[in-house]
């Protein structure tokens, strides 16, 4: 298994973050990874978001579960592997929270997989998730 987790301070609050998680369509807004992305349905377990990477190929994430105004989890699937990715709000007190993404990178070959990729695939997460909580600020 290989993992990472970042985290980030906000006074943003559960509601502005997760609203601006539920609008998938709107993720390029704050992530400046994604070229293109499309949800199939609600966000809840079990939809589906296929999103496209600038010049890369489209990448399917399936929701596995979501809590509103708490946390979201996606996974996509590559080959043997599965990439799942927790995106959790934390209260730390009554005008603080914190932001965690991480993520586990499991399956057979993770553990010399998992360092050769995923470092690629966290390394904007620090930027992506400052400007989450700027635009939620706002």
């Amino acid at each position: 298994m290989w993992t990472y987790e970042h985290s980030i301070e906000t006074k943003a609050t559960p509601e502005a973050i997760w609203g601006l998680w539920a609008d998938v369509e709107h993720w390029g807004a704050w992530n400046a990874e994604i070229e293109k992305i499309e949800i199939s349905g609600p966000f809840a377990a079990g939809s589906r978001i296929t999103m496209t990477p600038p010049g890369d190929d489209p990448i399917v994430l399936r929701i596995a579960e979501a809590v509103e105004g708490e946390l979201f989890v996606d996974e996509a699937v590559f080959g043997d592997l599965l990439l799942r990715t927790s995106h959790r709000i934390d209260r730390i007190d009554h005008d603080r929270n914190r932001v965690v993404y991480r993520m586990e990178i499991t399956g057979t070959g993770a553990d010399e997989v998992g360092p050769q990729i995923g470092p690629g695939i966290t390394a904007d997460w620090p930027d992506t998730m400052a400007s989450l909580v700027e635009l939620a600020l706002r």
